[in-house]
């Protein structure tokens, strides 16, 4: 971490975290912080779902929620931004407060609830940067209050399909409540025809992911991977954050209810992946997301089985030149490595990954 990305911590981390991811926020839209170049390399240059990314590190949905600075992330070294989650409707999401960090443990836990400025004020910020390159992705939900949801979805999905490089359906947060259990094989099957069916109302080609929990079991992820490939959706994200607490040393907040996410994730959250490449075979896309706070963590995430990976909470304790710097470190690898392609890497640990136990 370099002494301007400490510094920058400790200001920081002397507000409420909310505040000072709104102050993160706002500081990106003026042009700051400058996190440092990331290399052009070719070498780390993957085509996934028909998509060419630069680089496979991208900032993973929850930070933008709103879509305000999807371009400031490219700008730090991403390879691609997913904004969101957007639904329908604006809403507020759970009472305050909500996040917590667990500084000992590099984690967060944050009950937010989807709070978003709804659907209008994301789709009005993403037709302004039309024709802008860069890959940006758009992570669609449902409102809380929703009597439909599987409609809330198909409404993003048509809603923004002509804005985004990719859609994310999002329904594996643990802080809207039911929603996970449309994971289950028979709701996710509805839910899944129902976005396919809204892409191609539009026209458009716009691959669809599918982000689930780290906290299923076998039987869950085999269901999982059956409705995926019967849908033919492009790939699956894995994954949003744990309602579990594995071994913690932070004494504050460890009991407050909410996602968990940051290095703790990492273990399980690449398990899980691991078998999720095994169920769908090696054509479909994942990107791997949790715990991901190095070169070496997003590396790992590839030889378990990811195309593509996303951090958010990594940059929260290591600054915003961690994503250059850990493409840096992508690129050095390969130099060291005489890789032609940083995609050679992916499953080179995949049995061992997928034999962890969950």
């Amino acid at each position: 971490m370099s002494a301007l990305d400490r510094l920058g911590r400790h200001v920081l981390f002397s507000f409420d975290p909310e505040a000072a991811h709104g102050l993160s926020i706002k500081a990106l839209r003026c042009g700051l912080p400058v996190g440092g170049r990331a290399p052009h390399d070719t070498r780390l240059q993957v085509r996934v779902a028909g998509l060419d990314f630069p680089n496979p590190l991208g900032m993973a949905a929850g930070y933008d929620k709103n879509a305000e600075v999807p371009d400031a992330l490219l700008g730090l070294g991403f390879g691609f931004a997913e904004v969101g989650t957007v639904t329908p409707l604006a809403q507020s999401g759970n009472p305050k407060p909500r996040i917590f960090r667990l500084v000992e443990d590099d984690a967060v836990i944050n009950r937010l609830g989807f709070n978003n400025e709804g659907h209008d004020a994301a789709e009005r910020r993403l037709a302004a940067r039309a024709g802008r390159p860069g890959i940006v992705g758009v992570n669609v939900g449902a409102n809380k209050d929703s009597t439909d949801r599987v409609a809330d979805y198909a409404i993003g999905v048509k809603r923004f399909a002509r804005h985004a490089s990719y859609l994310t359906v999002n329904i594996s947060s643990p802080n809207t409540p039911g929603l996970r259990n449309m994971q289950a094989r028979e709701q996710l099957a509805e839910l899944l025809a129902a976005v396919v069916a809204a892409r191609a109302e539009t026209g458009l080609t716009v691959p669809i992911f599918l982000k689930i929990a780290p906290d299923l079991h076998e039987a869950e992820l085999e269901d999982i991977a059956a409705v995926v490939t019967e849908n033919t959706l492009e790939g699956v994200i894995v994954s949003n954050t744990t309602i579990t607490r594995p071994s913690l040393s932070s004494r504050a907040h460890t009991g407050e209810t909410g996602g968990l996410s940051g290095k703790p994730l990492f273990a399980r959250s690449t398990a899980v992946l691991a078998r999720m490449r095994k169920l769908l075979g090696p054509k479909r896309a994942i990107i791997g997301v949790g715990g991901v706070d190095s070169t070496e963590t997003a590396l790992e995430k590839i030889r378990a089985g990811a195309d593509l990976v996303q951090l958010y909470t990594g940059m929260i304790y290591a600054g915003p030149s961690l994503p250059a710097r850990i493409v840096r470190g992508m690129s050095d690898f390969a130099q060291r490595e005489g890789l032609k392609s940083i995609a050679e890497l992916r499953d080179s640990r995949l049995d061992q990954w997928a034999a962890t136990p969950l």
